[in-house]
């Protein structure tokens, strides 16, 4: 095994070197990213979209799983036991919104009254703290909105909620602020090994150069590794389909509540978001690639009628979006954490799906022992710094203070998304902080300027604007996310 010293990334010709290249800008990659942060190593992080959090780790639960339902002694369990407190942990050191609100897995009759015994049985040696079984009765004392048809309840205490974008956006602008790097709209189409070098080139025609490389593609993973040459797994993509409720439904339910799993998944969800919403779904349908991300009128009927089933009172003329997003398993079930047999220096990790988000950390961590493993040296910096400025200070001021800093800061006094009371130094500050926002869904990520109930249709020609003004270019040159999604074509008159 060679070993490999710590440097800087340099330029050969137009070729960046760097010690480690990760593919993939999603909470995974994001993480890991985050992690080698720490180290005196040249990182950069390559994604094939406009923004990060695009795929997967923008459209999930944003659950924090309290580690009963992987299969005891697999890595999944180890990985979500460890995985759920350094959540917790980063969440807070990155200043991201999160709640330890707990969850409740429901029977709904004495078929499936054994599930709950089995899956508390579980996460007994999973060494899961806090699980209780309680009666439908008992149940609803704490749930009272809770169906009257459900008997048993598995209570898991340590579950929470995150905003699954928000964390990514937040670990990959902190580690962009310790010196990785973030190449975006670097799609991947070659990747070859040349005297332990990776030459990894894009659709564009842009390359660099990396000692390591590491496959956090998500659902695209096994295509990764075909192009690596390294072709020994196939991703499942299984798409979900969601509804998002308006603020008015937040509180009908304070835990998240799941029902019996099945074979396909966790199962239809009724859960608050840490925005104050509702969350309903996902439906679990596999499809033939991951770009299927449509929603369908049968799915989100039957995420409507399986929703209704666990919380009846859910006023469903309350939805003001929905959505679909595309997970990456396989037929084993298991996390593909591992370096790669036949490719020196490469290291995959792919089929990360449910509770992949709760085990991002735990994630980034165990990918880095391999990458030391396999020869990478870590030498820690002196000078890391792991906290993350609260990027959603101001609207956690109280008026007085919101009153005094506006005196200082103009901008932050106007409002361009009423539903959601953003404002305009707020959207300023997203399209200039780490990573910065380039487009209309970014900014939506990065301040909910347009997650209300007119889902953008007021502020948006103003978040055009300011965009066009902070990044200097034209209006017909700002998109929705990127690529040809223009907003406009051209100006009246002209």
């Amino acid at each position: 095994m060679r070993l490999y010293s710590a440097r800087f990334y340099f330029e050969r010709g137009n070729t960046m070197i760097y010690d480690v290249a990760i593919i993939g800008a999603g909470v995974i990659g994001g993480m890991l990213a985050r992690e080698l942060s720490k180290y005196k190593l040249s990182v950069t992080l390559l994604e094939k979209e406009n923004d990060v959090a695009m795929e997967a780790s923008h459209a999930n639960s944003g659950i924090v799983h309290g580690g009963y339902d992987p299969v005891p002694g697999t890595l999944k369990a180890k990985l979500n036991s460890e995985g759920v407190e350094l959540l917790f942990e980063a969440a807070k050191e990155l200043n991201v919104p999160c709640k330890r609100n707990g969850s409740m897995v429901c029977a709904f009759s004495a078929e499936e009254e054994p599930i709950i015994d089995e899956l508390y049985q579980q996460g007994q040696e999973n060494q899961i703290p806090g699980l209780k079984i309680l009666s439908g009765d008992e149940a609803r004392i704490i749930e009272p909105n809770l169906s009257a048809a459900v008997t048993k309840v598995l209570h898991v205490t340590n579950a929470g909620i995150v905003c699954p974008y928000d964390l990514t956006i937040a670990s990959i602008g902190n580690a962009m602020d310790n010196g990785v790097q973030l190449l975006r709209n670097f799609k991947v189409v070659s990747i070859s090994r040349e005297k332990s070098l990776f030459c990894v080139k894009s659709e564009s025609g842009d390359a660099i150069e990396c000692r390591f490389l590491v496959n956090c593609a998500g659902a695209y993973s096994d295509e990764i590794a075909r192009i690596a040459g390294d072709d020994f797994f196939e991703i499942i993509p299984r798409a979900g389909e969601y509804m998002l409720l308006d603020k008015l439904e937040g509180n009908r339910v304070s835990h998240t509540l799941f029902q019996c799993p099945s074979v396909e998944g966790k199962g239809i969800l009724v859960s608050p978001t840490v925005d104050g919403n509702l969350l309903v779904g996902p439906t679990a349908k596999v499809v033939s690639t991951p770009k299927c991300n449509d929603t369908t009128a049968e799915g989100l009927a039957e995420v409507e009628r399986l929703a209704s089933k666990s919380v009846p009172s859910v006023n469903f003329r309350q939805v003001i979006t929905s959505f679909t997003g595309v997970r990456a398993s396989t037929k084993g079930g298991e996390f593909i954490l591992k370096a790669s047999d036949n490719v020196p220096g490469l290291v995959h990790a792919g089929a990360i799906d449910s509770p992949g988000l709760t085990c991002c950390v735990s994630i980034a961590r165990y990918l880095t022992n391999i990458l030391s493993q396999i020869g990478l040296i870590l030498e820690q910096k002196d000078e890391w710094n792991g906290i993350r400025e609260n990027f959603h200070a101001f609207r956690e001021m109280n008026d007085e203070e919101k009153n005094a800093y506006i005196q200082e800061h103009p901008a932050f006094g106007k409002i361009v998304c009423r539903c959601e009371t953003v404002s305009e130094g707020e959207i300023v500050q997203a399209i200039r902080t780490n990573p910065t926002a380039l487009d209309i869904d970014s900014v939506k990520r990065r301040t909910r300027s347009g997650m209300g109930r007119c889902q953008g249709g007021f502020c948006g020609p103003y978040v055009m604007e300011l965009i066009s003004r902070e990044l200097g270019i034209p209006m017909e040159e700002v998109t929705k996310f990127g690529g040809q999604s223009r907003m406009v074509i051209g100006r009246i008159g002209e």
